[in-house]
């Protein structure tokens, strides 16, 4: 743990919360295993059975999403986290490997400070909530001022949970009445910093001084192809972009289909009922300037509908539509259609070769969003590979609705989280997913290798 002074906060109320995090951990590092398990459980399982409440509070206080989704998402990601923790050993000692004879020990890395952006206001807190807790550490919030009540209300339920296992006070805070220069002293104030949000507050954390955890931008192109049953593909790919109004980073941005089925792809999409689509250049003009205004994503279009985003562009999209999808004039520089949006405004562009369809995607990643993921429809091991190896991302989802799994999800090996590194091309220090070992460090016991001999310089160089 570390002994940080809190003192260097320049903000009393940053420093008290930091004193008394301290404190709390404290405190809360003789807990065994079984201790936190139960607590960290809890956490869990209370955003799983207030998903509804929960999801209520976050659409009416933050105006962005969507409400059902919300429910989903919250007792989808609290199932899959807790699944994915229940069992692990992250106090004490965690493991022994007779072959190199060492003996792992976990230990706390002290305070966590973790940033909640407003697109996801309860699911993130719950997540590097439960991380931190797992691993011994206390945990302070800072929240986006426009989720300000959602932090606190689950700060304080939070902390009734820990109580009620004989927990510290103080185990679980959050910064009140937030601001830009709260948040950059919070995070030069505690050990470690989980930073989920904007590029400009990575930017930050990484220029605290302590070790820090973000993300970068996400731009996920997705690729149909050949020999998949198109309308599958077609239903995965609604269901990832559209969901919660397309405010997830890891949502379907840009599909890429084969020329030769690019009207039936289309026809795919409309036939749903859910998107609507244009290809009248005067149209579709007017959402790309809705959408970039100036070249630069509208903050007013991040997480509303479909419609209303339509509204915005003068142009009527039925109530019933969850997506709007537009022809991009190309890939890359090509067209401003080809960088994220965070709405469910999705573009579409025809490829004639896989090997063209890779190269189109990761011109739209080295444009926006390298580092981050990308999605693939395919049945050919093959492409599947080349797209692995060709691309600037850290995961590639196959065969799955991006936004909903490429954050970890009961059906695949990514590990449950709400922070995805993007490694080095993201200007992160990961390249996975986040989860509770990157919030605790490991103490090696080294001994002797007494069971086998050392080799010899013939055998090494041989």
């Amino acid at each position: 743990m570390s002994t940080t002074d809190s003192s260097t906060a320049t903000d009393p109320e940053i420093a008290a919360l930091v004193a008394r995090a301290r404190e709390a951990q404290a405190g809360f590092e003789s807990f065994s295993q079984e201790q936190v398990d139960a607590i960290v459980r809890d956490i869990g399982k209370h955003v799983y059975d207030n998903a509804e409440k929960l999801a209520r509070m976050a659409v009416d206080e933050t105006g962005i999403g969507v409400y059902e989704d919300k429910v989903l998402k919250k007792k989808g990601k609290a199932r899959a986290i807790w699944n994915s923790l229940k069992g692990k050993r992250s106090r004490g000692i965690i493991d022994e490997d007779p072959e190199t004879n060492l003996i792992y020990v976990a230990k706390p890395m002290g305070v966590v400070g973790a940033v909640t952006p407003i697109t996801n206001p309860v699911v993130t807190p719950m997540c590097n909530g439960m991380f931190a807790l797992k691993t011994g550490n206390s945990v302070i919030f800072a929240p986006h001022p426009k989720a300000q009540m959602c932090a606190e209300h689950l700060t304080e339920e939070f902390m009734r949970i820990v109580k009620a296992h004989g927990g510290p006070d103080d185990l679980i805070q959050v910064v009140r009445d937030g601001s830009v220069i709260k948040t950059q002293q919070l995070m030069q104030s505690v050990d470690v910093v989980v930073a989920t949000g904007g590029g400009a507050m990575v930017k930050s954390a990484y220029s605290s001084g302590k070790p820090s955890f973000g993300v970068g931008a996400g731009n996920v192109p997705v690729i149909i192809d050949r020999g998949v049953d198109l309308g599958e593909a077609v239903d995965k790919i609604i269901t990832g972009a559209a969901f919660d109004n397309g405010i997830i980073c890891s949502h379907e941005q840009f599909v890429l289909t084969p020329q030769e089925y690019f009207d039936e792809t289309v026809g795919a999409f409309t036939a749903s009922g859910k998107v609507w689509y244009t290809d009248d250049p005067a149209q579709v003009q007017r959402l790309r300037e809705v959408v970039f205004p100036g070249g630069h994503l509208n903050k007013d279009v991040v997480g509303v509908s479909a419609r209303e985003i339509g509204a915005m562009a003068g142009i009527d999209v039925p109530a019933s539509a969850r997506l709007i999808l537009l022809p991009a004039r190309g890939a890359g520089e090509e067209d401003i259609l080809a960088r994220e949006k965070l709405c469910p405004v999705v573009a579409i562009l025809p490829y004639q070769t896989f090997a063209e369809a890779v190269q189109k995607a990761k011109a739209n990643l080295l444009v926006e969003g390298a580092g981050h993921s990308a999605a693939l429809h395919s049945h050919d091991d093959d492409n599947i590979r080349h797209a692995g190896l060709e691309l600037p991302i850290s995961r590639l989802v196959v065969n799955q609705p991006s936004s909903l799994t490429a954050g970890g999800s009961l059906t695949n090996g990514f590990a449950p989280t709400t922070t995805l590194g993007c490694g080095s091309w993201g200007g992160n220090s990961i390249s996975e997913n986040l989860d509770y070992k990157h919030l605790m460090n490991v103490s090696r016991i080294g001994k002797v290798i007494t069971h086998k001999p050392a080799p010899t310089d013939e055998e090494i160089w041989a």
